[in-house]
């Protein structure tokens, strides 16, 4: 998602404060969360979709493409409704009903709950630029140094572990004399478990001697850089969108 975020950090939700957007997520969570409104469900989709597309810039089929697992995830609902239906009497319950067609609406408002809550996630991921929502959680939030760096040297491990990864790959086909496969399989990915593990540790463990040597921790007082400011467009931010917030739940 970062490699995603960077594509689009020149857009206006962009420049906002991550703690803004992260805000306007967490309530527009709560109220998918507490309403069992089909058409409440299917206006946040359609209002995210909006943002994404309209404001944000992003191409429709990345937002598509990026949406395939919650709308799986959605689909399952559906199918496990309606095939297991005598199983299911929590998921219909909290969809309101058990009388006719219960199995098909339950399924149906469950799957709209995950395609709504998706696409909050792919704005939240494509709005917010990961390092600035730590920086600013520690900043503004007292969230505790030692995770925060832990988040950190995580970020910066996993496109590591995935050019490790390549080159593993490459020479293994290379001794065996066959092009890289696009797609791994079972075996190899199998076979890649243990030195990626390895390789994850050591670089670990490096990080944790780097820390260690350069001090980290031994003073209370913390010199920031890099952390995010507020500006007159964050308070509008979260103005409108609790506002859309309200008015699509009143609607």
């Amino acid at each position: 998602m970062t490699v995603f975020y960077e594509r689009f950090s020149g857009a206006p939700l962009g420049r906002l404060n991550p703690l803004t957007v992260f805000a306007v997520c967490v309530i527009f969570f709560v109220g998918i969360a507490t309403s069992f409104d089909p058409m409440f469900q299917i206006s946040v989709v359609g209002v995210v979709l909006l943002v994404l597309v309209g404001i944000q810039r992003v191409p429709v089929l990345l937002v598509l493409a990026l949406m395939v697992p919650f709308i799986l995830f959605g689909m399952g609902f559906v199918t496990t409704n309606l095939l297991f239906r005598q199983d299911s009497d929590f998921a219909m319950h909290i969809a309101g009903g058990d009388n006719g067609g219960a199995a098909l609406s339950a399924g149906l408002t469950l799957s709209l709950r995950a395609l709504a809550i998706g696409t909050i996630s792919i704005l939240f991921a494509l709005s917010v630029d990961p390092g600035a929502f730590v920086r600013a959680l520690i900043a503004y939030l007292k969230f505790p140094a030692r995770l925060g760096y832990a988040l950190f040297v995580a970020m910066q491990l996993v496109p590591d572990l995935l050019a490790e990864a390549a080159q593993m790959r490459m020479a293994r086909a290379m001794r065996a004399g066959r092009p890289v496969r696009r797609i791994p399989g079972p075996r190899e990915m199998a076979a890649l478990a243990v030195p990626l593990l390895a390789f994850a540790v050591r670089r670990a463990g490096r990080s944790a001697i780097a820390m260690e040597a350069r001090g980290f921790g031994a003073t209370p007082a913390r010199t920031m850089v890099g952390v995010p400011g507020f500006s007159w467009a964050d308070p509008a931010f979260l103005i409108a969108g609790s506002g859309v917030l309200v008015v699509l739940r009143l609607v």
